[in-house]
């Protein structure tokens, strides 16, 4: 867990932060994570637009500017935007970054490997993940509390220029390295991920949010964070936090009833970014035509694919907004198959504080739809 207080925050720590703190923020599930709990207080920045890819994604002015005005920066963390890294430390190395693939106890998958998927047992995720933030966490009691934010200062190389006028310090994602401070050593070199994002077999799946019990560990930490920086309003933040948990409890109630009936259905995506949400429902997808990042699948990839979901007669191939329907019609060849789309981020949704759970009914709804008879 990495959202200790710099040293230059420990001396505020018992006196009122003059001002609400500025909160800057990565991907919108996030964005409105951070705004249930500083409902009433503030508004957090948003860093990547919902319809922008975080993979790849350059920064526009503005948002560079509301990262370097930023007192607290909260991130999925470098699993999902590697060339994050260097920005935040360049436009906001004197905020506290509260990266939130290290909060204890937040369930880490790995990449999901090969064509047909195997349904395995996530407790060892959860596991495997837990001994390696202890192992960390001795490591960091070595630093002062200024390693918090050098953690990953050095993992992002910033080698590619996509042309555009943006950020300061902020290149292209291409020809980044990856952030694998959690993965198993595959054997390949960094440089194979061309976008920046390691989607090799036994990577971090960087899709947390979409698991709902990862986002309510997260409105915790994101509670206790802000009640550091702004005590004066440390009770609003925890009131909200435990609010936001409830309705997320709820939700999941109303989720696991909803899809309990579907599981063991045989269903594609699109793109392997779902398996956080299959994991905690039980709905876990036989293939994927495209691999983690997104990217376009080969023909050799989508004649497995196809092969796969005609063995396991699966029912339905879930897409997303920016999908070639090609793809899905020579995938669903020869086959009876229905789709329905499915939005990670709420490309589609205004962002603030309802957005995270409209974001997990909508998966629902969706799974719903096309896996029932």
């Amino acid at each position: 867990m990495r959202y200790l207080l710099p040293a230059s925050f420990v001396l505020l720590s018992t006196a009122a932060w003059a001002d609400v703190p500025r909160v800057a923020t990565d991907i919108a599930p996030v964005h409105s994570l951070v705004s249930q709990v500083m409902a009433g207080v503030g508004t957090p920045d948003l860093t990547i637009p919902p319809g922008a890819s975080p993979h790849s994604y350059a920064m526009r002015p503005s948002e560079a500017r509301a990262l370097a005005g930023a007192d607290l920066v909260v991130w999925v963390g470098h699993a999902l935007t590697p060339w994050m890294g260097e920005p935040i430390e360049a436009l906001a190395g004197d905020a506290l970054h509260l990266e939130l693939e290290d909060v204890a106890g937040t369930l880490v998958l790995k990449n999901r490997a090969g064509v047909a998927f195997e349904v395995h047992d996530h407790d060892e995720d959860r596991d495997d993940h837990a001994e390696e933030d202890h192992d960390a966490h001795e490591e960091d009691e070595d630093h002062d509390d200024h390693a918090d934010h050098d953690d990953h200062a050095g993992d992002d190389d910033h080698a590619g220029d996509d042309g555009h006028d943006d950020a300061d310090g902020h290149d292209d994602a291409d020809g980044h390295d990856d952030h694998d401070d959690h993965a198993d050593d595959d054997g390949h070199d960094d440089h194979d991920d061309h976008d920046g994002h390691n989607h090799a077999a036994g990577a971090v799946d960087p899709h947390l949010w979409l698991d709902p019990v990862n986002a309510s560990l997260w409105l915790g930490a994101i509670s206790d964070v802000l009640g550091q920086l702004d005590p004066e309003n440390a009770a609003i933040y925890a009131a909200n936090a435990a609010k936001g948990q409830a309705e997320l409890t709820d939700l999941q109630t109303s989720i696991q009833a909803q899809l309990t009936p579907l599981q063991g259905r045989p269903f594609a995506v699109f793109h392997d970014a779902y398996h956080y949400f299959e994991a905690r429902f039980g709905v876990e997808a036989s293939a994927a035509l495209s691999l983690s990042d997104g990217s376009a699948p080969s023909a050799a990839r989508l004649a497995e694919v196809r092969e796969v979901v005609h063995s396991v007669n699966a029912v339905c191939v879930f897409t997303e907004p920016q999908f070639n329907p090609g793809l899905v019609a020579a995938l669903a060849e020869g086959g009876d198959m229905k789709s329905a789309p499915l939005d990670p981020l709420g490309a589609a949704l205004t962002p603030g504080p309802t957005l995270y759970g409209e974001v997990i009914q909508g998966l629902a709804t969706s799974f719903t739809e096309c896996l029932s008879e």
